[in-house]
């Protein structure tokens, strides 16, 4: 039997989607091996309210440590609260969240524990006495599959790929010593613009590519997104020219999303970007070459001029939501 330990995360006090998302998948590997599961919350004084509501995420216990230098990402303290955590409570796995932190939280812990650590998995499992994972890789033309043979297990999950569920129960919350004292701060965090929904997290992505032909005609994909209560999303050829800023980038270089609808428009398809969100649910692609590589992952695709396609389905998709 081992248990797992699920590292989460806040900003400004609220857990953020992905949190939810660990917990889960924290819970579900648990009851494979036998095991319970912690989650570790992370931040300032009052955090503990919504850590309370992990319970119902899949934990049994709810570790809170506090601190005023938690109130954001702090590299340091986060990593060395966590090691003394997983140290103290002798775990047989950490799960992370692939975030922006996550991504640099969990190989300083694994650093720590002198663990193995499984970056951006999708798939995590319990197999043979084994810790199993899987993972995209060559910008997701093949799935790499993982063994772990050390008693210890560091895995960050991509967000958006394991849907979180309910358990129904409260987890009892307790408080854990936060080590503080790193040599480096955060002072600031500039957030993308006030009501401005995060492409990682919403549950509809528009997004725009070359085929707009510039800057100014991106108000098509704003007014889509709009109608569809959507995040506006774009590729990297798009943001390379300037058109848009990075945090709206979706692909390998971006961020990677797996919402329930995903709207690709003037985009071809370059393994770059579906390495970012081919994982969608379900994804509709509006392109005038009927041999774009978009169409090859696209649920539903259609081929037209998207100058004219775009406002009549920003149209109809107004109407229905009305109705």
């Amino acid at each position: 039997m081992a248990n797992v330990l699920a590292v989460t995360e806040q900003r400004g006090g609220v857990l953020r989607k992905a949190s939810r998302e660990v917990v889960w998948a924290a819970r579900q590997l648990a009851d494979a091996m036998g095991g319970t599961v912690d989650a570790l919350v992370l931040g300032a004084a009052g955090v503990d309210v919504a850590a309370a509501k992990l319970g119902e995420a899949g934990a049994d216990r709810v570790l809170v440590a506090e601190d005023a230098s938690f109130a954001r990402y702090a590299p340091g303290g986060y990593a060395g609260t966590a090691t003394a955590v997983v140290k103290e409570g002798g775990y047989g796995v950490v799960l992370v969240a692939a975030t922006a932190a996550g991504k640099d939280l969990a190989p300083r812990i694994a650093a720590r524990l002198d663990a193995p650590l499984a970056s951006d998995v999708t798939a995590v499992g319990f197999e043979s006495g084994k810790v199993t994972a899987a993972r995209p890789v060559y910008a997701g033309r093949a799935i790499q599959q993982l063994r772990f043979d050390a008693p210890l297990a560091v895995v960050s999950l991509r967000p958006n790929t394991f849907a979180p569920g309910s358990a129904a129960k409260a987890g009892a919350v307790s408080k854990v010593p936060a080590v503080t004292g790193a040599r480096v701060v955060v002072r600031e965090v500039k957030a993308a613009g006030e009501g401005k929904l995060d492409v990682a997290e919403a549950s509809v992505v528009v997004s725009g590519g070359r085929g707009l032909k510039g800057p100014e005609h991106f108000a098509l994909i704003e007014g889509l997104a709009k109608a569809f209560g959507a995040a506006v999303g774009a590729s990297r050829a798009v943001v390379d020219a300037g058109w848009r800023p990075h945090a709206e980038q979706v692909g390998q270089t971006g961020k990677t999303v797996s919402p329930q609808l995903y709207v690709a428009v003037g985009i071809s398809g370059a393994i770059q970007h579906l390495a970012g969100m081919k994982t969608a649910k379900v994804i509709v692609a509006i392109n005038k070459d009927k041999d774009a590589p978009i169409f090859q992952v696209a649920d539903y695709g259609i081929v037209g001029d998207l100058f004219e396609i775009v406002p009549k389905l920003t149209e109809e998709v107004a109407k229905a939501r009305a109705g």
